[in-house]
């Protein structure tokens, strides 16, 4: 390897490293927040459940719905204290990036969509100036003929009704028969 390749890969190396740190510290964002956010989660759960067990000591709530409402935010405590773990943050990441595969997908869908929208409305537009043209020559050519049979009815119109310029060999005298007859 020559020295001027081993620029250029020492160059490559280094503008994808930028990217790939990028990603990192987006990644270890994603983390945090998403480790905040199973702290609050299980911070609501435990309140949940010290609220469920006070709305049994006044009696709100019966021993029944006392339970069931403890069940139901013991559990999203246990969601939010499992989001706080590198599995639940992993498990949240993976949700993220099928979320984040659906919108591209959905994104992409609408533009394969207004692509098409603009490609028939194209069509639409050519297929009405075709028709335009195509009834223009039409209208012309009609126009044409219009005026070729004005001046063909003129030039009839002119001519004696009994003459003609044609003749065939004994014609006259058969009308001439059928005059004097």
């Amino acid at each position: 390897m020559s020295f001027h390749e081993m620029v250029i890969t020492v160059s490559a190396v280094n503008r994808a490293s930028a990217q790939f740190d990028r990603i990192k510290s987006d990644a270890e964002s994603l983390a945090a927040r998403i480790k905040s956010l199973g702290s609050t989660i299980a911070g609501l759960g435990a309140t949940g459940v010290a609220v469920a067990h006070l709305a049994h000591q006044f009696g709100f709530l019966s021993d029944a719905q006392s339970r069931a409402v403890s069940s139901l935010m013991a559990v999203v405590t246990v969601m939010g204290m499992f989001m706080r773990t590198s599995w639940g943050v992993a498990v949240a990441q993976k949700v993220y990036a099928a979320a984040c595969w659906i919108a591209t997908a959905a994104q992409n869908a609408l533009n394969i969509s207004y692509a098409t929208f603009l490609a028939l409305t194209g069509v639409g537009i050519t297929v009405i100036i075709a028709a335009a043209s195509a009834m223009l020559l039409f209208a012309s050519q009609l126009d044409a003929a219009t005026s070729s049979v004005r001046n063909y009815n003129s030039a009839v119109s002119e001519m004696p009704t009994h003459t003609r310029s044609i003749r065939r060999a004994g014609e006259e005298e058969y009308y001439r028969r059928g005059i004097e007859d």
